[in-house]
């Protein structure tokens, strides 16, 4: 409980007494938008690799190299917990932003600064709406920034993390429309940071890995047809692959 406690504390304190550098960071934008998401990617990335040490949560990073360094990429992903956003952000190199729920909205200084390092809003209820979230990421995409999805929707509680939800056909369509490669990703152990065992903040060793990319016109017809389902097999395929090595180790 104490860690729960200071974790909410750091994020409060930065969020709060942090208000200054945004301030300065807006302030920046004004003249030099590529300046600010730069510094502002800089100060979230130390913030969130701080929580990570404050939770005593250690990364593993594998398959780097599997991303594409001269263009911009979709990451897909599973999603089980809070803390894949920090892991994400703390992982990839080059500006990106994460696909978050437009709820997030309602709370200021927080979706200011989610805003500074490329985040953006999806209404899931709203088709208009959803289709000019899209429409932002392929802008995105096109000037040199990165987008991350969780094309589940919402964090799996599935106790196997190969059982996977079923991806939402339209998550892809930002790679789709620019023609970007997608970068599969799974992640393992972030569950057991905090969603297990809520309230609890518990030490964890995540796993986190890039598969190789794709770019979706170069997959088979009825790939292409079903991208969601396409990449959601491969990212059960990683999975399965990254809970054998796991038990390989234990035993």
């Amino acid at each position: 409980m104490i860690r729960f406690i200071l974790l909410a504390l750091s994020v409060f304190g930065f969020l709060i007494f942090g208000f200054p550098l945004l301030a300065a960071q807006n302030s920046l934008g004004k003249k030099d938008p590529h300046a600010r998401d730069v510094e502002s990617l800089k100060i979230i990335q130390f913030m969130f690799r701080y929580l990570l040490r404050l939770c005593r949560v250690t990364v593993t990073v594998e398959g780097v190299e599997n991303i594409p360094r001269d263009t911009a990429v979709l990451y897909v992903g599973n999603h089980r917990s809070y803390f894949d956003i920090l892991v994400g952000y703390t992982s990839v190199p080059g500006l990106m932003g994460f696909v978050a729920k437009k709820e997030m909205l309602r709370y200021p200084l927080l979706r200011d600064w989610m805003v500074n390092v490329n985040c953006l809003f999806l209404d899931r209820n709203d088709l208009r709406a959803a289709l000019k979230t899209i429409l932002e990421g392929i802008e995105k995409v096109k000037s040199g920034v990165s987008v991350w999805i969780f094309p589940e929707g919402t964090r799996n509680r599935n106790d196997d993390i190969t059982e996977l939800l079923p991806f939402k056909e339209g998550s892809l369509k930002i790679a789709e429309k620019s023609g970007c490669p997608v970068v599969p990703v799974a992640m393992t152990g972030t569950a057991e940071i905090f969603e297990k065992h809520i309230p609890f903040i518990r030490s964890s060793h995540v796993t986190i890995r890039f598969g190789e990319p794709f770019r979706i016109k170069e997959l088979e017809k009825e790939q292409q047809k079903h991208s969601g389902a396409y990449t959601r097999d491969v990212i059960c395929g990683m999975l399965r692959d990254m809970q054998r090595n796991t038990t390989g180790e234990e035993e």
